[in-house]
């Protein structure tokens, strides 16, 4: 999964990083009032959202061009 995020474009970039903010909002919910099954999934979609961050910020500063 490290690198599917490498393959979208600028705006399925940050699609995606709106869809995986509102997940973590849910699982830091979900950990304060109750039980989650797997703890570390916050971690990883807290990783996943820093990648997605460092190529949006990539794409803005000039760095990656998009392909379109």
């Amino acid at each position: 999964m490290k690198d599917s995020f490498k393959d979208l474009t600028y705006k399925e970039l940050i699609t995606k990083r709106e869809e995986l903010t509102k997940q973590f909002r849910d699982i830091r919910f979900n950990m304060v009032v109750g039980h989650i099954d797997n703890p570390l999934q916050k971690r990883e979609l807290r990783r996943n959202i820093a990648r997605l961050n460092t190529i949006i910020h990539e794409y803005d500063i000039g760095i990656r061009k998009s392909q379109e």
